[in-house]
Parts: C-alpha cells; structure tokens; sequence
C-alpha cells in the first residue's frame, strides 16, 4: 500500500526542522522559540528533552518493553514485574506510558517533552510526574505552562480522564498543526505499515487497531 502521508506515521523528515538537538515541525519550531524566550522571563529555562521521534525509534522503545529489556510502570509511574504478564497485558501496560509506533505524536515534529534546565538537568530527569508536582524541579514549569502556553499555540494533550494515554504534565503539543495531522491519520495505512514491521505482539495489535487507535490516538484532551 503506496502511504501518501508518510510524515503522520514518522516514516519522512520532510517537514522538520533543526532546533538545537533535536527536530521540530517548522511551525511549532518558531512558535516554540517565542514561548522559550517569554518562559526565561518568569526564571524558566524551558528546554526540549524529546522532539521527534521515527518509526524505527519508538519501535526500539516498544520492543524494549515488550521484551522485558526496559521497565514497564503502571499509572503512578511505579515499575510492575511482568513475568507472570499476558502478551495483551503488556501491550496495556507500554500503552499507559508509550505509543505504539506509527501512532506517537512524536513522530509529528509537533509534539515535544519539556523540562526546566535551571532546576534538574536532563541526565538527572526521569519524565514521571512526581518531578511535575508541587515541590518537585518542573512545578514552576508546570504552573506558568498550564497559564501561559495556549498563548503560542501549545496545550497538553494527555490530561487525567480526557485521553487515553497516562497524563503526562511534560508533554507538550502545538495544536494549530497537530490538529491537521491527527484529521488526516488514517487507520489502514496504519495497519499496512505494522504489517510490514518488526513491532512485537504485532499479530495482536493489528487484530484490535481500529480500537486502539481510537482510544490511544484520536482520545486527547480538548483544545482549549
């Protein structure tokens, strides 16, 4: 099957730009580059730890999990043994935390992770929620984010209740762009591309993706 969207699934770079070390849609890069310098204002060193992420990258990191190399967390973010674990149990578990490649927004350029770089470092940074929480290093972050981000066109997209994916207080997504890209997602090309891939349990994604992606794509948070 010819993709005729090869960027919604994190197969082209196309549409990216450099922003320090990593890559952005160009879009969010600038708008990106407004907020950095209006959050340094408010004593925040708003930096990017994740940008963009390919197909063959976030493949690595499913495989990792699935296959017990990398830690699986639950939804407070604290790590569960998966020995005694069904494949469709672990394929619930890496849901609550990382995508299923093809379907991260990551592979848009317009989804970032972000962090504080006055308050942790980015070796230091674990992305789990406590470091977002009230006295943990991103709090600030977190709290001039949540007011001031809707100004550049950023919002969050994983919220408690409103999105299938855990929420995640360091996820940021530049809507403007990434609500074309999501009303352009198609389901079979999707399916096509797994089909062809090395991703494990793979059999069973493909036998639950029209659900899946419906819940773990199309279900964010309203843009505000």
């Amino acid at each position: 099957m010819l993709i005729s969207a090869p960027h919604l699934y994190g197969l082209s770079r196309a549409h990216l730009v450099e922003y320090g070390d990593v890559l952005l849609e160009k879009q969010t890069a600038l708008a990106f580059k407004t907020m950095q310098i209006a959050a340094l204002d408010a004593g925040i060193n708003l930096q990017i730890c994740s940008g963009f992420r390919d197909f063959k990258r976030q493949t690595m990191i499913w495989n990792a999990k699935a296959n017990g190399s990398r830690p699986l967390l639950d939804h407070n973010g604290k790590p569960v043994n998966i020995t005694d674990k069904t494949p469709e149990q672990i394929i619930e578990l890496i849901l609550l935390w990382s995508a299923l490649p093809g379907t991260s927004r990551h592979h848009w350029g317009t989804d970032l992770d972000i962090f504080d770089c006055h308050r942790i470092s980015k070796a230091q940074l674990a992305l789990i929620p406590d470091e977002y929480r009230e006295n943990g290093p991103c709090a600030h972050l977190h709290a001039w984010l949540k007011e001031h981000a809707i100004e550049y066109g950023f919002y969050f997209p994983y919220q408690p209740d409103l999105s299938g994916v855990s929420a995640e207080p360091w996820h940021l997504s530049y809507f403007p762009v990434a609500k074309e890209f999501i009303d352009k997602f198609e389901v079979n090309a999707l399916a096509s591309i797994l089909k062809n891939s090395s991703v494990l349990h793979k059999e069973i994604l493909l036998s639950h993706l029209d659900s899946l992606v419906q819940e773990y794509v199309f279900r964010v948070a309203p843009i505000p």
